[in-house]
């Protein structure tokens, strides 16, 4: 019986299947479809996860965070493409996806992967030890701690790990009598559930370099603190330093510090007036730009959270004094792996609908799970050759940085 030739439909539907396959960070994303027709460097409003915080007493405290809306730039417009003959489109749909549409789903799908990696740079919460393989239960353990101290929710929890951390902490796994869970690992490049966390290998994770961290850093001043209010739309704000080196560039985005005396707190209210618990370690706070310092040792530092030292968004012991020291993670000017550990409500992948070429005859749009594809073909007179092409248009945003954790490799 002959082949019957492969629509556009059906090519379309199978890169869709494709795509969901191969992705890894972006399926475990919360993900958000849009049917708005927008192109690259657009906004569009999404709907926000709901958060929510416990309040005290037997009054109605109405809460800031409700369920709301917040916008994302849809940034990314990304396509594979390649020719074919005529012939090949006579192929079983087993036979082409084989042999085209897979592979270029596998190039779309970590490319759309390392733009969700890149968003380690808005995570504060971090575990690990600068230049040392996350290399057991442990470490990943480490991190379930850091969220649960933070009180981020226990059920979909999601653990993207780089191949060394990985296969490292997947060999030990035969060591904790739990032989199953390493041949998956081996066998899917998924471990399962490892200390409340699906976990799963990636290539696609960035590695972050610190920057110069030149002098012996200092807050310039008491009392930096913050409001909600005033801080709510974006969770940072400026912390004015002094006693960095002379060199021009000393922090890099996605940098993280702490400052002597200013410990973490859980975000979940005490009782009566005690406030929030205070946590045994340091608030770390994320570099959210590239910072300089001037000639003589002076540099105001964007970052997150916000100081906030009392009320229900209370995120830090105490403010920090005027010289209390400055801490940066890592080694000057070295490159670290950022594994990640996250809640899917951390991040956002957004994908839009591409407009329908009306010049093309043989096209189709699948949908599905928050992700979208479309597939052209056309006919190249100059070559003799027919082109098909597939695009995707989305972007990425941090919803709650709150709720991850870099797990430092």
């Amino acid at each position: 019986m002959p082949n019957t030739m492969l629509t556009p439909s059906v090519i379309a539907k199978e890169a869709l299947m494709q795509l969901k396959n191969k992705l890894r960070f972006g399926k475990l994303a919360h993900r958000q479809y849009k049917k708005d027709f927008v192109k690259v460097g657009d906004t569009v409003t999404i709907r926000k996860p709901v958060k929510f915080y416990t309040a005290d007493g037997v009054a109605r405290v109405n809460q800031d965070v409700e369920e709301g809306n917040t916008t994302i730039v849809i940034n990314a417009r990304k396509h594979v493409s390649w020719k074919f003959s005529t012939h090949d489109l006579t192929l079983t749909i087993e036979e082409y996806s084989k042999r085209y549409i897979e592979p270029a789903m596998i190039t779309l799908a970590q490319t759309i992967d390392a733009g969700g990696a890149a968003l380690y740079r808005d995570v504060w919460n971090s575990v690990g030890t600068p230049g040392t393989t996350p290399n057991n239960y442990a470490a990943v353990a480490a991190g379930a701690q850091r969220l649960t101290e933070m009180a981020v929710p226990t059920e979909e929890r999601k653990a993207v790990l780089n191949s060394a951390a990985f296969h490292t902490i997947a060999a030990t796994l035969t060591t904790l009598n739990m032989p199953q869970m390493a041949m998956k690992a081996w066998g899917s490049g998924e471990i399962g559930n490892l200390a409340g966390f699906n976990t799963f290998e990636t290539v696609n994770l960035k590695s972050h370099t610190v920057g110069t961290k030149a002098g012996a850093p200092l807050v310039n001043g008491a009392a930096q603190v913050s409001t909600y209010a005033a801080v709510k739309a974006t969770n940072q704000q400026n912390l004015i330093t002094d006693g960095w080196g002379l060199s021009s560039a000393v922090l890099k985005v996605g940098d993280i510090i702490t400052i002597a005396g200013v410990f973490a707190v859980n975000p979940v209210p005490g009782e009566g007036a005690a406030g929030k618990t205070v946590m045994p370690y340091l608030q770390q706070f994320v570099v959210k730009s590239d910072v300089s310092s001037d000639g003589a040792g002076n540099a105001t530092l964007a970052i997150s959270p916000a100081i906030i030292t009392s009320g229900p968004y209370q995120t830090v012991s105490v403010a920090p004094a005027d010289n209390a020291a400055i801490t940066v993670f890592g080694s000057a000017s070295t490159a670290y792996p950022q594994n990640m550990l996250f809640h899917e409500n951390a991040f956002a992948l957004v994908t839009v609908p591409l407009e329908m070429p009306d010049g093309a005859a043989w096209k189709s749009r699948e949908t599905d799970d928050g992700l979208s594809v479309r597939i052209v073909k056309d006919y190249d007179i100059n070559t003799d050759e027919d082109i098909v092409r597939i695009d995707v248009l989305y972007g990425w945003k941090s919803l709650y940085p709150d709720l991850g954790c870099r797990l430092w490799g």
